[in-house]
């Protein structure tokens, strides 16, 4: 029996190239010299697409309707902000992602980027490696601490509770916010996220990127967390409005942030790099090659599910498994 055909939109690591190769003829949307060419030659072959938000490439209505056996979009992430699952879902297409494999890394990055971003441990080794702390003596000591904190989440999903439980060891009271209230979680519950930011002093932000939450982190939100505020973004980009959170850095209408995610990346606002008062890192909330591996391997298990006709491991809501 002859393969069936498999579009990636962008490079993906060897693990999901070789590993589709072996259910799949695949086809690299990135390597063609002239892409709409492509897509005319093999749409009518293509039942899956390899896809995440870090090809580049919006898996819309319009660019799935070029596809007419499309079956699966595997998507490379827990967030898939990039597929417009809403369309698919009307197409009779699965949609899957990578939950879970993912949620400790992520969360220890969190806690990494809000101790770093509150005891300034990035400027503090500069300092040492400047020949600062022999020249001009100790680093100054840090305003923030993580002692006498409040948290408020942003979005309380798999990651933001197993961010929850790290936050809860250093003994730091926490709250939420999120569409509804989780019954098994004892934390606070706040349906209204500018009252959640007027009683924490610490956001961290971990809910799904898209439409329904760009720029919910505003000029009102940010300036009712207050000027003790310290906010950590590991969600999306999209989910803080970047001129607004630039604005209130420089003008200490908060403390401090740390992020992880940006609006145009891998292109980041050069204004927050002449800040000091906020630490960047670049999008590194999973990215450790033992997690990779395994959102790379759930990656090709849910195409090849797809392409022997068998349930894909981790459909996404909006479009659940009901067979071929």
């Amino acid at each position: 029996m002859a393969k069936p055909h498999v579009l990636l939109t962008g490079p993906m690591m060897p693990l999901i190239e070789d590993g589709l190769a072996k259910h799949y003829v695949v086809h690299k949307l990135h390597e063609a010299h002239d892409r709409s060419q492509l897509i005319t030659k093999i749409a009518p072959d293509v039942t899956a697409i390899a896809t995440g938000g870090h090809t580049g490439v919006k898996c819309d209505e319009g660019f799935m309707a070029q596809f007419p056996r499309l079956k699966c979009v595997g998507n490379f992430g827990v967030g898939y902000d990039s597929i417009d699952s809403k369309a698919a879902a009307k197409r009779g297409v699965i949609v899957t992602n990578t939950p879970d494999v993912l949620t400790e890394e992520v969360a220890d990055t969190t806690l990494g980027l809000l101790i770093m971003t509150v005891r300034e441990f990035g400027k503090a080794e500069q300092y040492l490696r400047a020949g600062l702390w022999a020249k001009d003596g100790d680093y100054r000591l840090t305003p923030a601490s993580l002692r006498d904190r409040r948290v408020g989440i942003v979005g309380m999903g798999r990651i933001g509770q197993a961010i929850a439980k790290r936050i809860e060891a250093f003994g730091m009271p926490i709250s939420y916010f999120s569409r509804t209230p989780k019954k098994e979680l004892s934390y606070k519950y706040y349906g209204n996220l500018l009252d959640m930011a007027r009683d924490v002093d610490t956001l961290v932000v971990i809910t799904p990127g898209g439409a329904e939450t760009k720029n919910m982190i505003n000029a009102e939100v940010l300036k009712a967390l207050g000027s003790r505020g310290i906010l950590i973004n590991v969600a999306r980009g999209t989910v803080v409005d970047e001129p607004a959170l630039i604005a209130a850095l420089k003008n200490k209408t908060i403390q401090a942030a740390g992020l992880d995610v940006f609006w145009n990346e891998p292109n980041v606002d050069p204004e927050f790099l002449k800040l000091d008062n906020v630490v960047l890192l670049p999008h590194v909330g999973s990215a450790s090659e033992c997690t990779r591996q395994m959102m790379g391997q759930l990656v090709v298990d849910n195409l090849a599910a797809c392409a022997e006709g068998k349930t894909p491991p981790t459909p996404v809501p909006e479009t659940p498994f009901k067979g071929w």
